[in-house]
């Protein structure tokens, strides 16, 4: 009977569709794990065609890649080294016909030993496995070298029963592949879920995350380990890969793992400026772009967007353009430049005022006799996309949109001009919050941070970007709060309308005007159809604009 286990934890960052890529990651990880004596390696939930492939799956042929991968790469493991728990997708014929699932597969011995399919597949917020996959059975543990292992496939833990099944059917230990994304307190709600189900089976627990960003998803690993006594014996940082080898013992009936690796968690706003950073940073690079091009209007949204594209991609991988028009205030010219020299990236100045003049000579025969209003500021800030979208298109480097949460739920956001671009760092960041990452960047010393910024220490956003009243600068003396409640009001409310669904006559009786959140309410509703065409953005918060909030564009309801 074997008595000691070194288990390896793979935090790696893979790529969805690259599968050489991502064997070639594991290959790397492998080789540390076995200088440092694993017996085993566990990677994350789907490893091999990378999480969350969505309807990528549904192509047979990548489906048989994947497959054929894996039994491929298996024969390595005839090398005498560690084993290898490989998440993947995997097909299946049977007396039922085919069946696609999620799977884990045990490779030892140069062959697959043997799989186990997810059994809980979920199917809310960003989550759309039943779409793609069909349910496995309950499992039973997976046998290696005379030890019986539980292996729960992320949201098996998140309810009782699969791992009731594990236990009564003799699982010694819980081995937990995950893809679990980022967003606020997700630690805290991880370390409870699993503590539960130690507490409830007796078990100790393993679970390992996936690291890096997938489009709208972040995924910021934290990987950890929990004793039976409920003790926590492991804490992987978030935000780094990493191979770390845990070394379990059996004591009497059970198995102890030994005090290894133990990172405390970031403060919020760390955390939150992290998750943008690797947004941006594995968006720009995966989808292999040179750079990102960034419209700076000396405000404070493009400045924070500006220091999170150097921090994630370095100053010469970002080009910052000031666009003018004859509203633009000289404040705000220096101020984007400052903000730009503090980071060390390229500005430019294009005036839009020559085509400003253009579509008004072009629109005149149209608009004659008809008063100044809103077109004519829109059609300033779509001079700006197309001059953007005129340099990716000339340059290669991609348009980073600069507009955030609040400003997107209202409708504070013009289609086609300011909302041009391919992603939005800040599309889940409320503008209160905006203010607060710039305060806490400039105070923050990077150099330690588990990311790697590439950005200079100290102040990246000059103080008077922070301190003045923001405004779009499409009219003379325009301020946000001319056409906006004042954003520590609006976010309130927002957060309520938004993340928390709770009705007009809940947030009123909390102490907010009526007329104010049926209005704002009205214009959260009456946006829908831009932010249908918004780009994707980073995910921060319970309820993002995107995968998960899929409201009807035409929508007759109007709250109470």
């Amino acid at each position: 009977m074997t008595d000691t286990l070194a288990l390896a934890l793979a935090q790696l960052n893979p790529t969805v569709g690259d599968i050489d890529g991502n064997l070639a990651r594991l290959r790397k990880a492998r080789a540390e794990a076995a200088s440092k004596g694993a017996d085993l390696l566990l990677t994350s939930e789907l490893f091999l065609s990378g999480y969350p492939p969505d309807d990528l799956v549904l192509k047979r042929m990548f489906v048989a890649a994947c497959m054929e991968a894996v039994e491929h790469f298996a024969k390595e493991t005839a090398d005498g080294g560690p084993a290898v728990l490989l998440g993947t997708p995997w097909r299946v014929t049977g007396p039922e016909g085919e069946k696609l699932h999620n799977a884990i597969a045990l490779l030892d011995g140069g062959k697959v030993q043997t799989l186990r399919f997810k059994y809980d597949l979920p199917n809310y917020g960003v989550f759309d496995e039943k779409r793609v996959f069909q349910a496995g059975p309950l499992p039973g543990p997976v046998n290696f070298r005379s030890i019986r292992l539980g292996v729960p496939i992320c949201e098996d833990i998140w309810t009782p029963e699969v791992v009731e099944c594990l236990e009564e059917s003799g699982a010694e230990m819980l081995l937990v592949p995950n893809g679990s994304p980022f967003e606020g307190a997700k630690l805290d709600t991880r370390l409870n879920i699993a503590t539960a189900r130690v507490v409830e089976s007796g078990l100790p627990l393993a679970y390992l995350n996936q690291l890096g960003g997938q489009d709208e998803l972040v995924f910021d690993g934290g990987s950890f380990v929990l004793n039976a006594d409920r003790s926590l014996a492991v804490q992987m940082p978030a935000w780094k890969e990493g191979v770390t080898v845990t070394r379990w013992t059996r004591e009497g009936d059970g198995w102890v793992c030994a005090p290894g690796e133990m990172t405390p968690p970031s403060a919020d706003h760390e955390t939150i400026y992290q998750a943008l950073v690797l947004g941006v940073r594995d968006y720009v690079l995966k989808n292999r772009f040179p750079g990102v091009v960034i419209g700076m209007s000396g405000g404070v949204d493009s400045a924070l967007t500006a220091a999170i594209a150097v921090d994630a991609l370095g100053a010469d991988k970002v080009w910052t353009v000031m666009m003018p028009s004859p509203y633009t205030s000289d404040e705000s010219l220096e101020d984007a430049a400052e903000a730009s020299r503090l980071l060390g990236a390229r500005l430019d100045s294009i005036n839009i005022g020559p085509a400003m003049q253009a579509f008004d000579l072009m629109l005149q025969p149209v608009f004659d006799g008809l008063p100044t209003d809103t077109t004519e500021e829109n059609l300033q800030s779509r001079a700006r996309g197309i001059t953007l979208m005129a340099i990716s298109n000339k340059f290669g480097h991609m348009v980073l949109t600069t507009g955030n949460k609040s400003e997107m739920s209202v409708g504070y956001a013009t289609l086609y001009g300011d909302m041009c671009g391919g992603y939005n760092a800040l599309k889940d960041v409320y503008k209160t919050t905006v203010f607060e990452l710039c305060r806490w960047r400039n105070q923050a010393d990077i150099t330690g941070l588990p990311l790697g910024l590439l950005g200079p220490s100290g102040t990246v956003v000059p103080e008077r970007i922070i301190t003045k009243p923001p405004s779009a600068e499409l009219k003379p003396d325009q301020k946000d709060e001319d056409s906006l409640p004042p954003y520590p009001v609006l976010d309130e409310i927002l957060g309520h309308l938004i993340e928390d669904e709770m009705p007009v006559s809940e947030i009123v009786a909390g102490g907010k005007d009526r007329d104010l959140v049926m209005r704002i309410w009205r214009m959260l509703d009456r946006a829908e159809y831009k932010r249908r065409q918004a780009p994707p953005g980073v995910k921060i918060t319970r309820r993002s604009f995107g995968r998960e909030r899929r409201y009807p564009i035409t929508n007759a309801f109007q709250g109470t």
